[in-house]
């Protein structure tokens, strides 16, 4: 890197499933706003604005053309940028970019998704990829299909149980109800979750991710503006970005190979020195948008020994209080604005380095977390953040 890049603003809506009161430019202003005001700010003082969005989730495109009032990118440099359900995570490694280059010194990246006002939202989670003939199919399941296959492979390789999904969307509902940005905040009993209705067995519909309206911003300066500017910066350390283009079932269990989540994760560990995953990180903000997929992702990304992830979640070790948090804002199953869903991940973490997460703030003295992205047929992105530069 030419230069050194750090997010030194975070800025959130609060979301919600429907937000009748703002236009789609309005909501992302608010975000802006928001991480303009956290980094002491204005929008004169950044050079280049990047922009995230899936468009088919409005039905409207060309979307970082027309909300240039909402971002503020009116004559400055930036670009679009749609990578399917990692574009949050694409869009934050695209600022650090931006800065590690050396072209700007102030980067503002802003994504959004304002799905009450969906057209075709719902689409690529209603069609099913069909492993035999190579096509997608109509259907009620879609996504589903994919995180039901999950638990009941993951039930079968491990010897969990439907309970232990369900500790684990009890555990994301504990930490929303303690962050006012989250979406779904239900207060739930272990007898509530186990009463929703199934989709596909093992998932149940409190065990997916909602739909949310929302907006996520993000300012990224190098090193010499950072140090000036926010008393607090969080450093991009690293980052990996993994793409499996793979159709159907097999992106999920992949034949013959590792996973796009092990194979990033091996590859930024090693790339760090980091040997012990629980020791060396404190906590990860990973993009899960089932239960069952925090239950596997976490071995993937090597939280836990194989098969072992269950028994952390009945330890309660990834509760807030716990020695390995995952997602204490409430993760994706509370909260899923699928557009910048993935970079809430990169925010949050930032706000637990820098100690600002308020009543979701972890107990471990945080100075190294993990985000992740999730998307497409099998994409995978990690990035690294660490509260200082040694």
């Amino acid at each position: 890197m030419a230069k050194r890049a750090a997010i030194v603003g975070v800025g959130q809506t609060y979301h919600k499933s429907r937000r009748p009161d703002v236009t789609q430019v309005e909501l992302i202003n608010e975000a802006v706003k928001a991480a303009l005001d956290d980094a002491q700010l204005t929008i004169k003082d950044i050079e280049c604005v990047l922009f995230g969005n899936m468009e088919e989730c409005e039905g409207s495109f060309l979307t970082d053309c027309w909300a240039t009032l909402g971002t503020g990118a009116y004559m400055k440099e930036g670009c679009k940028i749609y990578t399917g359900g990692t574009t949050g995570t694409t869009a934050a490694i695209a600022a650090a970019q931006h800065v590690a280059s050396g072209l700007f010194d102030t980067v503002l990246v802003a994504a959004y998704e304002k799905q009450d006002e969906s057209v075709y939202g719902m689409e690529p989670l209603g069609l099913v990829p069909d492993p035999l003939w190579r096509r997608r199919f109509r259907s009620g399941a879609g996504a589903a299909s994919w995180f039901a296959r999950v638990g009941t492979t993951y039930m079968a390789e491990t010897g969990a149980t439907e309970e232990h999904a369900a500790m684990v969307r009890l555990k994301a509902d504990r930490c929303a109800c303690r962050n006012p940005h989250a979406h779904l905040r239900l207060n739930l009993t272990m007898e509530a979750v186990l009463k929703s209705p199934f989709l596909l067995y093992p998932l149940r519909l409190l065990y997916l991710c909602p739909t949310t309206s929302g907006a996520c911003a993000l300012v990224v300066a190098s090193e010499e503006r950072a140090k000036r500017m926010a008393q607090k910066p969080v450093w991009f350390k690293d980052w990996v970005i993994v793409h499996y283009e793979i159709e159907g079932f097999e992106g999920f269990f992949p034949e013959g190979r590792i996973t796009s989540h092990e194979q990033a994760a091996n590859i930024l560990y090693s790339r760090n020195g980091i040997t012990n995953v629980r020791r060396d990180i404190q906590m990860a903000e990973i993009y899960e948008p089932a239960t069952w997929a925090e239950l596997q992702f976490s071995e993937w990304f090597h939280f836990a020994e194989k098969g072992g992830m269950w028994r952390m979640v009945e330890r309660g070790a990834t509760d807030i209080e716990g020695e390995f948090p995952i997602n204490p804002s409430g993760g994706v199953t509370c909260t899923n604005p699928i557009g910048c869903t993935a970079m809430i991940r990169v925010a949050e973490a930032a706000l637990q380095i820098r100690g600002d997460a308020g009543e979701h703030q972890v107990t471990r003295d945080v100075k190294t977390a993990v985000a992740t992205g999730f998307g497409g047929s099998f994409w995978t992105e990690m990035v690294l953040l660490t509260k200082s530069l040694d």
